[in-house]
């Protein structure tokens, strides 16, 4: 068994496709075909089903991937340790940012970081807050980027900055117009297009609305959508309106594209995962007290 197969098999494994896999490691299909197909027939097991045009983990397919986590984040404790011989000259950095501060808080950050530390690989992976606060807890991810609150006892949280809620429409929608909207109107009013479940932005909207006492069955949830662009885009082109962050809407708003509505809702926190009982490796501690004083 070698590295590389264990890397894509776990890869084919999170993403129950063989094409997308060898997008994410850059390897051709047939590459990733390949070394699936050498670690099943060595040790004479089948890790996947075929189901179509995609692969499903077999029973023995899951236990194994387990152990391949696992193992490989032992490689990357290894490589973490190795690479802080030579201090901060070089070395690879693992983080996982969900989709709001991913877009819109951090990119600046990571590059006046590189530009202090121009050896240390930065490798972002962008995912909802749930999936985030997961990869941190695994150990795949040394640090996670998320908004909004989070209850994981193995992992610690550090406050970065606020960022602002609002609920927005397209300019033609009746709540378009300016004035105070209530909590009972805004649901009695309008249809809703959310992001997914895990997802942070949606899950600080709910509990605002529930501290209001609306609980989130009381929402109309016309549609949901994987990204805040494409929730915008849904918005803006149709009668429904969504919770999303101000930086988000920016663009939006100034262009005419989207309207606020008039109704308040209380900020949430940007803020930095890490786990309480792994070592921080000292690129990881760098981008710590980096991240903490941008």
């Amino acid at each position: 068994m070698t590295l590389e197969q264990l890397v894509v098999f776990v890869a084919v494994a999170e993403r129950e496709h063989l094409t997308r896999a060898a997008e994410a490691l850059h390897l051709t299909p047939s590459a990733v075909s390949s070394a699936i197909r050498k670690l099943e027939d060595f040790y004479r097991v089948t890790l996947f089903d075929r189901v179509g045009r995609g692969l499903v983990l077999t029973a023995e397919g899951r236990v194994f991937l387990d152990e391949a986590r696992a193992t490989l984040s032992r490689i990357r404790s290894a490589e973490r340790v190795l690479a802080e011989l030579g201090g901060l000259e070089r070395g690879a950095l693992s983080i996982f940012a969900s989709q709001t501060i991913a877009s819109y808080w951090l990119p600046e950050v990571l590059m006046r970081f590189h530009a202090l530390y121009p050896g240390i690989e930065l490798q972002m992976s962008i995912a909802n807050t749930t999936t985030v606060a997961d990869a941190v807890a695994r150990g795949e991810a040394e640090l996670g980027y998320i908004e909004g609150t989070l209850d994981n006892p193995r992992l610690a949280k550090r406050h970065l900055t606020d960022d602002a809620l609002m609920v927005v429409v397209g300019p033609g929608h009746p709540l378009a117009d300016g004035r105070k909207v209530t909590a009972a109107e805004l649901v009695g009013a309008t249809g809703f297009v959310l992001r997914e479940e895990g997802s942070g932005t949606r899950f600080e909207f709910e509990h605002a609305m529930a501290d209001l006492g609306f609980a989130a069955g009381d929402l109309n949830v016309v549609m949901v959508l994987p990204s805040n662009e494409a929730v915008l885009s849904a918005v803006r082109s149709g009668h429904a309106a969504t919770a999303i962050s101000g930086a988000v809407a920016a663009p939006w708003l100034a262009s005419g594209g989207l309207k606020r509505v008039n109704f308040d809702l209380p900020s949430r926190a940007f803020q930095l995962l890490s786990h309480k009982e792994r070592h921080l490796s000292k690129a990881a501690a760098a981008l710590v007290e980096f991240s903490l004083h941008a």
